[in-house]
């Protein structure tokens, strides 16, 4: 892992995870700490589907500076060997259609109240984040290069509604390999959710889980060919 670019090791831990802690500022500037659920776009910006009824919403309203802690320790016996990305910058109310159907493919159940009135996509503009890839390998991350190489986020963008069709086709099968990658094969109704220059998402009955491509993947043709080698991708 001393190998991988700091930046791409920060988005492989937040990719891998489907809930952060968000801190807020409260009335008087005290922190606020609340559980959310995320998504991140294609080149790593995080997603967050909120309610104006919320206390952390209201505070995001008066002040948008806020951060995601994504906590990748939960299969360290250590917790404080395992990776963690503290990522820091405003989050602001969002009307691309991509992060709301992002946010949805990762979080289907949400797709019951995602309409109602009070509730609104916000993405994040980063600022800068904090890695600690395990004990004492620390490193702080600007926001570009946190973020994935823009052309290989719009190319994934833009070709991955294409490759979800191929790669779910056949009954699922391409999916049920990948799932048996995860040492997942369990009978489950298993299909890829979402496509990246990271790796792949996959949703099965009730459950959700990630493969990361060996390095960033650019060219849509070799992620396609990434996913009929499942043993070239990494388990979560």
């Amino acid at each position: 892992m001393d190998e991988i670019h700091p930046g791409t090791l920060a988005r492989k831990v937040m990719r891998a995870v489907d809930r952060a802690t968000l801190a807020t500022l409260a009335d008087g500037g005290a922190p606020y700490a609340s559980l959310v659920l995320t998504a991140l776009d294609h080149d790593g910006t995080p997603i967050l589907l909120i309610s104006r009824l919320a206390r952390h919403t209201r505070n995001i309203e008066n002040d948008a500076r806020v951060s995601l802690l994504f906590d990748g320790t939960a299969n360290h016996a250590d917790p404080l060997t395992g990776p963690r990305v503290t990522v820091m910058g405003r989050l602001q109310p969002s009307a691309e259609p991509r992060h709301r159907a992002r946010y949805l493919a990762r979080h289907p159940a949400a797709a019951a109240y995602a309409g109602f009135s009070d509730f609104a996509i916000h993405a994040m503009a980063v600022d800068h984040a904090h890695l600690v890839a395990g004990f004492g390998r620390i490193h702080q991350i600007d926001g570009a290069a946190l973020l994935a190489p823009h052309s290989a986020a719009e190319a994934m963008a833009t070709a991955e509604q294409r490759l979800l069709a191929t790669v779910n086709a056949r009954d699922g099968a391409l999916a049920s390999q990948l799932a048996t990658r995860l040492q997942r094969a369990d009978g489950s109704a298993w299909r890829v959710s979402g496509i990246d220059c990271d790796g792949v998402d996959l949703q099965g009955s009730g459950t959700w889980a990630r493969l990361h491509f060996p390095q960033v993947t650019a060219a849509p043709d070799d992620a396609e060919a990434l996913l009929h080698d499942p043993q070239a991708l990494e388990a979560a």
